[in-house]
């Protein structure tokens, strides 16, 4: 199974939604919450490509976005196998 890694931030609903949809899959995770620690936050920008908002999510080292592509991979039944697969 693949290193996921979750950039967060509190009180984020989406950020919630992503980390819920990980755990009730049961997948290991590290989420970093870069909300207010701008070192993290830098370092989120520039694996990202510029990607500022949150969550950005990360499966291996492919960048796969926020949220909502992440559940757009699980809607069309490709979340599983590229976490498999990385």
């Amino acid at each position: 199974m693949s290193t996921v890694t979750i950039y967060t931030r509190a009180f984020c609903p989406y950020c919630s939604r992503a980390v819920a949809l990980l755990e009730k899959k049961g997948v290991t995770f590290t989420q970093i919450d870069a909300g207010m620690d701008p070192d993290k936050k830098e370092e989120m920008v520039k694996r990202s490509n510029g990607g500022r908002t949150f969550p950005q999510i990360f499966i291996g080292d492919e960048h796969i976005g926020g949220c909502d592509e992440m559940m757009a991979l699980e809607r069309a039944g490709k979340l599983d196998a590229k976490i498999e697969a990385a």
